[in-house]
């Protein structure tokens, strides 16, 4: 029996995978509502933290994807450092824990309209193994440039 996908959380627009860390190329997705790392983030890394029960210790970002990106964002208890991954995915957003698979996450551009990003968000939290991160936004005719 597959387990279902956590439902769509209702502040921060965010689903998982409810068995991350499996052979896919996302376990999720989050829609942020801005370009700006250093207000989105805080508020992600707590929600995943939370509902994995895992403790974020770095956070992978395609630096064209956002506006700001501070090097580190407070979270309780200690800072997390973000990263600047040139060479990553622009789609997506990866928490990285200590001994324990990372988490990916497909990013959904802030401006998206409310029906295709919840769309992409449902399905991004469901079994996506076959599928990139191109082939969800284009499958939720979300736009693939950043």
């Amino acid at each position: 029996m597959t387990p279902t996908p956590q439902p769509l959380h209702p502040v921060l627009r965010l689903s998982l995978d409810p068995a991350p860390g499996r052979r896919a190329v996302v376990d999720g997705a989050w829609w942020p509502r801005s370009r700006d790392a250093a207000v989105e983030l805080p508020g992600l890394i707590t929600a995943v933290d939370q509902r994995l029960g895992r403790t974020t210790l770095l956070v992978g970002l395609y630096p064209g994807a956002w506006r700001q990106i501070p090097d580190r964002i407070p979270a309780p208890g200690r800072h997390v450092r973000v990263g600047r991954f040139r060479d990553a995915d622009p789609h997506v957003v990866v928490l990285f824990f200590a001994a324990v698979e990372p988490v990916a996450l497909l990013l959904i551009p802030p401006d998206t309209a409310a029906g295709p990003a919840e769309s992409a968000l449902m399905r991004a939290a469901r079994h996506t193994a076959d599928l990139t991160a191109d082939d969800l936004l284009a499958l939720t005719c979300l736009p693939t440039a950043v």
